[in-house]
């Protein structure tokens, strides 16, 4: 392995890992790579990987949901509240209704705000995307990995998690960008960031983090309004925790200004709160980052998977999903749908932590009582 190249793997690298992350650490001008503990294989570029290069910026090692992202929130509940399963049942309908996984129907979704519509991005078609499916799906969760949690922390208080991203902007973007782009020797689409090709790139990606930012926020209001009908309560502002793990941006590191891809990873500079998702039945925590440069001041962004979602599919039983699901509230009419995201489809969420105890402090654990997914 190169020796800009650092990992905090729990386990020992496969070979397909290994070869893809040797293929980032060989593309030109990438000066240092710092592997997560919740890597594994993807597309061009492995999720769980953080690049810096000096000049150049790389569509694929941000990926095609640039902005996804986390969000959490405490409620003035005690979380036992969701023990009754009439009550988690009506939770779940409700929120379905409010935050819908895929599209709007008649463009009942919120307007999008006036930062997105001012904002121009660079190709008359994804300004065209940007009237039509932006506003179809702003508001909406999505399907994968993407979910909404209603969660337990060790003092009984009731948080909302929120996973979600650019939805299909984020892969229009990506997509327009890297048609036309030189390819490294490595196989992998690069840009100038001094350039007009690479100014256009950054400031669409600008926007895409922006909407999926406005996204969180607009579904987090729904939510809000859902629990406060069913369950009379309301959050707490002051504990709103916000971040994103898809994205470049020009940092400084060992007094080099870098330009720092983050695909699946966190960023944990000193002091900064992040979230960490487990799967759907597994923990999730609260962190602070501790500011290891080694890492480019990243952490993992959840479990990562150990299988993929062709194998989950043919391994995971719905039988299976549903005794690893117990004592956690979910559509169990879409069982058949969910064996893909079943917890162990992923890395046991406990030994990724622990591999990255120099990255995060742990600051709360969190168990999922109530979960919403669209497939």
């Amino acid at each position: 392995m190169s020796e800009g190249l650092k990992l905090w793997l729990p386990e020992k690298p496969s070979k397909e890992l290994s070869r893809a992350l040797r293929r980032m650490t060989e593309t030109e001008d990438v000066r240092q790579v710092a592997v997560m503990p919740d890597a594994h294989v993807a597309e061009d570029v492995c999720i769980g990987t953080v690049a810096a290069t000096s000049s150049r910026v790389l569509p694929a090692a941000v990926g095609g949901d640039i902005g996804c992202g986390m969000l959490a929130l405490r409620f003035d509940i005690e979380a036992e509240c969701l023990a009754d399963p009439k009550l988690s049942a009506s939770l779940l309908a409700a929120l379905g209704s409010a935050v819908p996984c895929h599209r709007h129907v008649h463009r009942t979704s919120g307007p999008l705000p006036e930062e997105l519509l001012s904002w121009t991005l660079s190709a008359p078609r994804l300004e065209a995307m940007k009237e039509r499916e932006a506003r179809a799906e702003f508001g909406t969760l999505g399907r994968g990995n993407h979910f909404l949690e209603l969660q337990s922390d060790e003092g009984g208080a009731l948080w909302l998690m929120l996973h979600s991203g650019s939805r299909a902007m984020g892969p229009a973007i990506r997509a327009h960008h890297e048609r036309s782009a030189p390819r490294d020797p490595s196989g992998l689409a690069w840009l100038e960031a001094d350039s007009e090709a690479g100014r256009s790139y950054l400031s669409d990606a600008a926007w895409a983090g922006a909407y999926a930012r406005a996204n969180r926020r607009f579904m987090m209001t729904r939510v809000i309004e859902v629990l406060a009908e069913l369950l009379r309560t309301t959050p707490d502002p002051t504990s709103l925790i916000e971040c994103d793990h898809n994205h470049v941006r020009r940092e400084v590191h060992a007094s080099n200004a870098l330009w720092v891809h983050r695909k699946g990873a966190m960023p944990a500079e000193a002091g900064a709160m992040g979230v960490i998702p487990g799967s759907m039945g597994s923990a999730s925590y609260h962190v602070e980052g501790r500011g290891m440069e080694s890492a480019l001041c990243s952490s993992a962004h959840g479990a990562g998977r150990v299988m993929s979602r062709s194998e989950a599919r043919r391994r995971i039983s719905v039988r299976a999903l549903e005794e690893e699901m117990r004592g956690v509230h979910y559509d169990r009419r879409i069982a058949h749908r969910l064996p893909e995201e079943s917890p162990s489809a992923y890395k046991d969420i406990s030994k990724v932590m622990r591999a990255q105890r120099d990255l995060v402090r742990i600051v709360r654990r969190l168990r999922p009582l109530l979960v919403y997914k669209g497939t």
